[in-house]
């Protein structure tokens, strides 16, 4: 299957007035997350524009350290990646746990970058396009085209960049309603 890069939504489908926006149900784990994967497979050309954006700016004012927090980001995620892949324990891990494996990565690509003395670009350059994306997708409600187009990437109809990224961190639907389940299970 052929990657297909999604279409650049229009500023007023990205960022329509408030009444498109509200806050997600905390108490509904899976709902939530599931809006939050929507979205980000449904605006993930918009998140590239933003996140380009910032990464300009932060790389315009201090371009070697940008460098070289963006690479050692990249390499432990793809570090990471591969150790799950290749060792059961941490696929098990990954899968049960989703966000800790995104937060081990991102405690350890902070490590890493403290020791280089680049945490500010790390936060700013990297961090802050990451938490803007959360932001956006957890408020952002879903419309009917938005839904159709998750269907298709949902039966392997397209192949998107987002859902291949969100294959790779095992964060479809599969794995979105165990965590959803353990917490359930933990609240009990």
């Amino acid at each position: 299957m052929e990657v297909q890069v999604a279409p650049l939504r229009s500023w007023e489908d990205f960022f329509p007035g408030s009444d498109r926006f509200a806050r997600p149900d905390f108490k509904d784990i899976s709902k939530w997350n599931n809006r939050v994967v929507n979205n980000l497979l449904y605006y993930q050309t918009n998140y590239l524009m933003v996140a380009a954006a910032v990464v300009a700016i932060v790389g315009f004012l201090s371009p070697l350290n940008m460098l070289i927090g963006g690479t050692v980001v990249v390499l432990v995620f793809l570090g990471f990646v591969w150790v799950s892949h290749n060792k059961d324990i941490l696929r098990r891990m990954k899968k049960q746990y989703p966000t800790t494996f995104v937060i081990v990565i991102m405690l350890s690509s902070y490590f890493l970058i403290s020791y280089l003395g680049d945490v500010m670009v790390f936060m700013f350059g990297i961090t802050l396009p990451l938490l803007l994306m959360f932001i956006h997708a957890s408020l952002r409600l879903r419309s009917i085209k938005n839904k159709l187009e998750n269907k298709k990437e949902e039966m392997g109809l397209k192949k998107t960049p987002m859902g291949i990224i969100l294959d790779a961190l095992e964060q479809q639907e599969e794995g979105i309603n165990k965590l959803a389940d353990y917490i359930a299970k933990v609240k009990e």
